[in-house]
């Protein structure tokens, strides 16, 4: 049985030092990489209130052919957009990349791909196995420049847990 998250008011840094081991004992006896992705989408987006948490994955996958496009994955929050080819949107540029991307105002991202009006800024990180980026952490929120160094040091030790 699933253990209920617990998070006490604090900082936004306060908040991920006490997810990130919570996050790390949800997957740790769990290898299917959906089911932890769902998870810790879920336990992100409760604990931050974001506008839309969720993942991307490479299609096709690892061990196939060079992926073509990121397809829609474990998510929390409003309808989203379902493929993104890489190199467009923040998601794409974040995949080929290779690299975290943080953007304050998505309608000053060249190429945003616009799957919710309410979205003001973003951050994406991707998710790497085996020398390759397999997916991408997408987050969004309805406020602008919500996303910073924390989040960005945070969200990456947190996929890194996958």
């Amino acid at each position: 049985m699933a253990e209920e998250l617990i998070i006490s008011a604090g900082s936004k840094e306060e908040k991920y030092r006490e997810l990130l081991p919570q996050i790390e004992a949800v997957v740790e006896d769990e290898t299917d990489l959906i089911a932890n992705m769902a998870n810790i989408a879920s336990m992100l987006h409760e604990t931050f209130g974001f506008w839309w948490t969720g993942f991307y994955r490479v299609h096709p996958p690892l061990g196939e052919q060079e992926g073509n496009f990121l397809i829609l994955g474990p998510f929390q929050g409003p309808l989203a957009c379902t493929r993104i080819k890489k190199g467009e949107g923040v998601c794409g540029t974040a995949w080929e990349r290779g690299e975290t991307v943080i953007v304050p105002d998505v309608e000053a991202f060249p190429g945003h791909i616009a799957c919710s009006s309410l979205s003001r800024s973003e951050i994406v990180v991707p998710v790497w196995r085996d020398g390759r980026v397999i997916a991408v952490l997408d987050i969004d929120s309805k406020e602008l420049a919500t996303f910073d160094e924390i989040d960005k040091r945070y969200l990456e030790e947190m996929v890194n847990v996958l």
